[in-house]
């Protein structure tokens, strides 16, 4: 399970994922849960790939380090 930076871009406000072990930074299209109660479960990104983060009570303070896995 490789770590991965979550940040929102402050120019257009999307969010990227950052995997550094692949050198890989793409677009978030879409996110399972995002909402004031519960935040994460499978990120889709831009490139077609999708990894899962183990879902939070909440939204965090980006940017923020995780661990995910392939979905």
């Amino acid at each position: 399970m490789p770590s991965v930076m979550i940040r929102k871009e402050t120019e257009t406000g999307n969010l990227t994922l950052y995997i550094a072990k692949k050198d890989l930074e793409e677009t978030v299209t879409s996110i399972e849960f995002d909402s004031e109660d519960r935040w994460g479960g499978q990120f889709d990104l831009a490139d077609g790939s999708s990894y899962y983060i183990d879902p939070l009570d909440a939204p965090p303070k980006l940017p923020i380090t995780l661990r995910a896995k392939r979905a």
